[in-house]
C-alpha cells in the first residue's frame, strides 16, 4: 500500500461517535496517524478554544489534517481517504454498491446520531431544563426508533453479507459500530436488533475495529 509521505493528523475525542468512525476507517486502510485529543467536556470544552475554533469553525470533532489540507465531517473524511488510498476500498466500486453503503451510513450519521449529540443534549438539559431522566428517555427513544428501521432494512437487504454490505467492511460498518457502542452505553438492549448485533460482533472481533475502540485511545477516561 502506498502510505502518506506526511503524517496524517486526526483531532479526536475518544468518545465521539464521529471520530470513532474515522479511526475505524484509518485502521482498516492501514493508515498511521497522529492522535490529537480535543476534550469535549473538560474545562468547558476544548472545541470552543480560539485555537481549535480557528481550525474548525464548526467546533466539532473529528478534524483531519493531511499536510495542511484540513477536512471536517466524518463521512467526508472517510470518502477522501478512500479516494486517496484506494487499495483497501471502504466504498464499493459499483454504482448500486456506493449508493447502498452511503444510504446506510447517512441513515446513522444524519438521522440517528445527531439527536444524541453532546451539544443537543446540553441544550435539552441546560436551556430547556430537561431532567437527566428525561434526557436519557430522549436518547433511548431516538436510538431505538432509528435502530429498528435499520434492523428492518438490513435484515431484508439482499446485498447484506457478513457485514452491512457484502462480506467486507465498508463505510456503513464504520458508521454502525460506533452507533451500536453508543446504544449500549445508554442502556439500549441490542437483543432487539439481532442482525445489527451480529454485524457489530463480527466487526468487533477484527483487530482494526478493536484498535479504534474508545477505551483504547490515549485520552480515554
Amino acid at each position: 500500500m502506498s502510505m502518506p509521505d506526511q503524517t496524517l493528523v486526526l483531532h479526536n475525542y475518544f468518545r465521539s461517535s464521529a471520530a470513532y468512525r474515522v479511526r475505524i476507517a484509518m485502521h482498516l486502510k492501514g493508515l498511521s496517524f497522529d492522535y490529537l485529543p480535543v476534550h469535549l467536556t473538560r474545562d468547558g470544552g476544548a472545541q470552543f478554544s480560539p485555537s481549535y475554533s480557528a481550525l474548525n469553525p464548526q467546533q466539532l470533532v473529528p478534524l483531519l489534517d493531511d499536510d495542511g489540507f484540513q477536512l471536517s465531517q466524518s463521512l467526508a473524511i472517510i470518502e477522501y481517504l478512500d479516494e486517496k488510498y484506494p487499495q483497501i476500498r471502504l466504498i464499493p466500486e459499483s454504482l448500486e454498491g456506493r449508493a447502498r453503503v452511503r444510504q446506510i451510513a447517512l441513515a446513522i450519521a444524519c438521522d440517528i446520531h445527531p439527536l444524541q449529540n453532546l451539544r443537543v443534549l446540553k441544550y435539552l438539559t441546560g436551556t430547556i431544563g430537561l431532567s437527566e431522566e428525561s434526557k436519557t428517555d430522549w436518547i433511548k427513544h431516538w436510538l431505538q426508533l432509528g435502530l429498528q428501521a435499520l434492523e428492518a432494512d438490513l435484515t431484508s437487504a439482499p446485498s447484506r453479507g457478513r457485514f452491512c454490505y457484502g462480506d467486507h467492511p465498508t463505510l456503513a460498518d464504520c458508521a454502525l459500530v460506533p452507533q451500536m457502542f453508543s446504544a449500549a452505553r445508554f442502556g439500549v438492549d441490542s437483543t432487539a436488533f439481532p442482525t445489527l448485533r451480529a454485524i457489530y460482533e463480527r466487526c468487533e472481533a477484527m483487530p482494526e475495529f478493536s484498535a479504534a475502540h474508545p477505551a483504547k485511545q490515549i485520552d480515554s477516561e
